[in-house]
């Protein structure tokens, strides 16, 4: 019965503090006297703590924990560049239990491990939670506001497109590249011509970013028209993307490769339909490619683009080279290295009047950030409808309220809706509190979709919600402003 009365007293005293659970259990275990009780203690912490999820998170907090009998055990992940000594888990005095607790901000999503005894890299046995990455599984620390992407997952319920693997030979590098090409449902080349999209990395985009479950979706959802998607494997990565073969790979990409593509598949030959991307110096090489042959390419997608290589010499390139008919989308996180870098070359790039839109979020370099954006860059790239007034397939209704584009944002981001007959509408903005900070429409509009454009640069950091409204219909999104 005494330990009973014991575990109680933890809980009532963890329940009356809510903000700092973690915190207060803490200092439970450390005012008790003997290891029994502490061990008891932990024990019934870490039943509790399951059911909440491990990491513990309490607002803006992440708690770590690990119990197990070693001699340390250290916290390695995209929070600190993976460095496995100088983020060491602090030992919870009588007993194998170990924690840290880190701040984050509301919506990041972070890979890590543990790193136990100084050189053993492990998951974290207490997490379920797991992503995919270039060099095998990793724990994957969610904050609250983080939204898993829902167009990563096979749908069983929707068409799928075909994909067919080849080979092409380059007689530039004498080299045979395997090629997987995706075809998407009902594809017609007797009556139809489809834009097409480059992987670079094309394999790990297909197992690691799930690319061929997000083309299916977003066709499926007719968030971007039927496309055909070119996923080329690197023969020499390095090479290739960023060494010595760098030029010659870029010429095979657009005219060898190009060509193969289009003599075989039913493509729009223009370069306003074609949309290279890849990741990291996939990046690299999408840029130099798009930039040295704007004539093939008019579309450029850039996930962690690493333009450090031979001095930055694509990056010098663009920002110092004459503006080209070239049209980008970058995606980067805050918790890489070169996100400064990335900034400054959006900023550079939007001064010399590219058509340039990006997303920053606190994440890693990882296939976990490019998985779940993947589907930012085909929606700008090659959106359904036109380009200034979105055509929509919403429900019965025929009336659909978006949530904003890019969210998080700073300081602008876009609203896109759909009202299915003339009347009023009306569209504000609200704070957490309730209180209106915005009135983007409020008048007479004609049936049909639009997208209207929000500058919240005189308003502070946090989460806001948007309301539309017209006859008896309303709906409401919420959105993030970070600055």
């Amino acid at each position: 019965m005494k330990k009973l009365v014991i575990l109680a007293l933890i809980f009532l005293t963890i329940e009356s503090n809510a903000q700092n659970e973690f915190q207060s259990f803490i200092n439970y275990v450390n005012s008790l006297s003997s290891t029994s009780l502490k061990n008891a203690a932990v024990d019934s912490f870490l039943v509790y703590a399951r059911t909440k999820g491990i990491p513990f998170i309490e607002d803006s907090t992440a708690n770590f924990i690990y119990r197990n009998n070693v001699s340390s055990v250290s916290l390695a992940g995209d929070m600190n560049g993976w460095n496995s000594t100088n983020s060491s888990l602090l030992n919870l005095a009588g007993t194998n239990f170990y924690y840290l607790s880190k701040n984050y901000e509301p919506n990041a999503r972070l890979d890590y491990k543990y790193v136990v005894n100084g050189n053993t890299w492990i998951l974290d046995p207490e997490n379920p939670n797991k992503v995919s990455g270039g060099f095998g599984p990793n724990s994957e620390l969610a904050m609250p506001e983080y939204v898993q992407p829902w167009e990563i997952i096979y749908n069983s319920a929707i068409p799928h497109g075909l994909t067919i693997l080849k080979n092409v030979t380059s007689s530039l590098l004498n080299r045979t590249y395997q090629v997987r090409i995706y075809l998407p449902p009902d594809y017609d080349s007797a009556n139809n011509q489809y834009p097409v999209v480059y992987f670079q990395d094309g394999s790990e985009y297909i197992t690691l970013g799930s690319a061929v479950n997000v083309l299916d979706n977003l066709i499926h959802k007719n968030d971007i028209v039927p496309v055909i998607g070119v996923f080329v494997t690197p023969t020499n990565r390095n090479i290739e993307y960023a060494g010595g073969d760098r030029l010659l790979y870029a010429q095979f990409f657009s005219s060898e490769l190009v060509a193969y593509i289009d003599s075989n598949y039913s493509t729009i030959k223009k370069p306003a339909k074609r949309l290279v991307l890849g990741d990291s110096f996939g990046g690299n090489i999408s840029a130099l490619i798009s930039y040295l042959y704007p004539e093939v390419f008019g579309n450029c997608g850039l996930h962690s683009a690493a333009f450090w290589p031979n001095n930055y010499e694509v990056y010098g390139m663009i920002v110092n080279g004459e503006k080209k008919d070239i049209k980008y989308y970058s995606v980067w996180g805050t918790y890489e290295s070169l996100f400064s870098n990335m900034r400054n070359f959006r900023d550079i790039l939007i001064q010399k009047g590219y058509q340039f839109d990006w997303g920053e979020y606190p994440e890693g370099h990882s296939w976990g950030l490019w998985r779940a954006t993947l589907d930012d860059i085909l929606k700008f790239i090659f959106p359904k409808g036109a380009t200034s007034v979105k055509e929509f397939y919403p429900s019965s209704t025929g009336f659909s309220l978006e949530q904003n584009y890019p969210n998080p944002f700073n300081p602008v981001t876009t609203i896109s809706f759909t009202v299915p007959q003339d009347g009023i509408v009306t569209l504000k903005v609200y704070n957490m509190m309730g209180e209106e900070v915005g009135t983007l429409m409020n008048n007479f509009q004609t049936a049909g979709g639009y997208d209207v454009t929000f500058d919240a640069s005189r308003l502070a950091s946090g989460v806001y919600f948007y309301t539309l409204t017209t006859g008896i219909l309303t709906a409401t999104e919420k959105m993030m402003l970070l600055k």
